[in-house]
């Protein structure tokens, strides 16, 4: 049998004509589809300036001249490339719930870096943990033709084990070369995320952190008397599961949700959370618009 694609070629149509929002100016490699803070040769009118020998003479304003009889140049702002950083949890707990959230993480991703190639943003993704232990980072992808190749990366992925998330972010920011918007996929489960939100921040990273549970995570159907195991490091914990240990649970869930949103608001990152049980296009199209990370 087949295996089915990661996306569905009527959904990729619609993902056309989206693009990731950045919320900051930078200076990219190649001139693309981005605005940068540099002087360039695109549309968009910037500025004028004095002509000096050996500009070139087609930026000459023709119109100005006439009014005024000097030389000036048309400067317009530049429209360069970003470097987008996707980042998977690909740990073990990862592979919880139903829907799995790493199934429906790598279909997120997949479609997120689909919209940074059709805009030639240069893609890069990374794996944080996995079967392998330690981070797997893709090369280089930039443009359509190479959704193919970011979508077999994505695929090879083996999620498993434990994941210290503050060494494997320090670990791939050390390594990274272009700081540049950066969206984290993951449960955000374990001790070490905190202070990794704040290293890519402190690394200059546009952070939009898409924080993955699924709905027994959110509102557990548990009753009666349970031994419940860690997945990744094989803690247990005895429970009697009753109306007042669940309304507990809650108040929990929603005390740690509001914490990580207040450690994204003091780093300047986005935080949107998202139940693996919405539709991927309705999430795409609708739920991540208005949070303004595609438009």
């Amino acid at each position: 049998m087949a295996t089915p694609p990661i996306l569905e070629p009527a959904f990729l149509a619609q993902l056309d004509r989206l693009a990731l929002v950045s919320r900051r100016m930078r200076a990219g490699r190649i001139q693309a589809e981005r605005r940068s803070p540099k002087r360039g040769g695109s549309v968009e009118f910037a500025d004028f300036r004095t002509y000096a020998p050996g500009d070139d003479f087609r930026r000459i304003d023709w119109n100005a001249y006439a009014r005024l009889e000097r030389l000036f140049l048309k400067l317009f702002v530049a429209e360069e490339d970003l470097t987008i950083h996707i980042v998977l949890d690909a740990s073990q707990s990862m592979l919880f719930g139903e829907p799995q959230k790493w199934h429906f993480a790598r279909r997120l991703a997949a479609a997120l870096g689909y919209i940074g190639l059709v805009g030639m943003d240069r893609l890069v993704g990374v794996a944080l943990g996995g079967v392998d232990v330690g981070n797997r980072v893709s090369r280089a992808h930039r443009g359509k033709r190479q959704a193919l190749a970011w979508f077999t990366w994505l695929a090879g992925i083996e999620p498993g084990g434990e994941l210290d998330p503050e060494a494997a972010l320090r670990n791939y920011v050390t390594q990274a070369r272009a700081p540049g918007p950066l969206l984290l996929i993951g449960d955000l489960l374990g001790a070490g995320w905190e202070h990794g939100l704040r290293l890519l921040a402190g690394h200059r990273y546009e952070v939009t952190v898409l924080h993955v549970l699924a709905p027994q995570e959110v509102s557990p159907t548990l009753e009666g008397d349970l031994r419940l195991v860690d997945s990744e490091n094989r803690a247990a914990v005895e429970i009697t599961a009753d109306y007042d240990l669940l309304r507990r649970y809650q108040a929990r869930l929603a005390m740690w949700q509001e914490h990580l949103r207040s450690v994204c608001a003091a780093v300047d990152a986005r935080y949107v959370f998202i139940e693996t049980t919405l539709p991927l296009e309705e999430l795409i199209m609708a739920y991540l618009r208005k949070y303004d990370v595609v438009a």
